[in-house]
């Protein structure tokens, strides 16, 4: 199986560098973006499976960028990162549809276990998609 494509959403140079060295090395295939709108023009040119986005970023926070990633891609799973955690901000992420929020810093395996469970949603719920066109092809043809 090919391993998920993760976009790593955060405003924190480092902390991307840091967390996209440490996610390569346990086999995911890591694209960095810095700003909510790049995250958001990497999602239209890029085959993503998981992202992993900040909460609390300049311009276009995590909440909004939630909301434009659930409008234009339902299926990709978003998990939540943030060091500034807030029950409402954690509702409000639910609510828009976010997999899960996890509080900076998280340990990787937790992270890891995360997307890999993330990855695993968005495949049924492909699966459950292609499944529903071959009934629907199917039925259109009589069979």
């Amino acid at each position: 199986m090919i391993s998920p494509l993760v976009l790593l959403v955060d405003d924190e140079v480092p902390f991307v560098e840091t967390m996209t060295k440490r996610l390569n090395k346990r086999q995911l295939r890591v694209l960095p973006a810095y700003s909510g709108r790049e995250a958001l023009e990497k999602l239209e040119d890029n085959a993503v499976d998981v992202v992993i986005l900040d909460v609390k970023m300049p311009g276009m926070d995590g909440i909004a960028t939630l909301r434009e990633i659930k409008r234009a891609h339902p299926l990709v799973e978003v998990i939540m990162l943030t060091g500034h955690a807030t029950v409402e901000t954690a509702v409000e992420g639910m609510r828009l549809g976010a997999f899960d929020y996890l509080m900076k810093p998280c340990e990787i395996e937790e992270l890891l276990a995360k997307v890999g469970e993330a990855t695993e949603k968005k495949s049924e719920h492909e699966q459950k998609i292609i499944a529903a066109r071959m009934k629907e092809i199917t039925l259109r043809r009589g069979m």
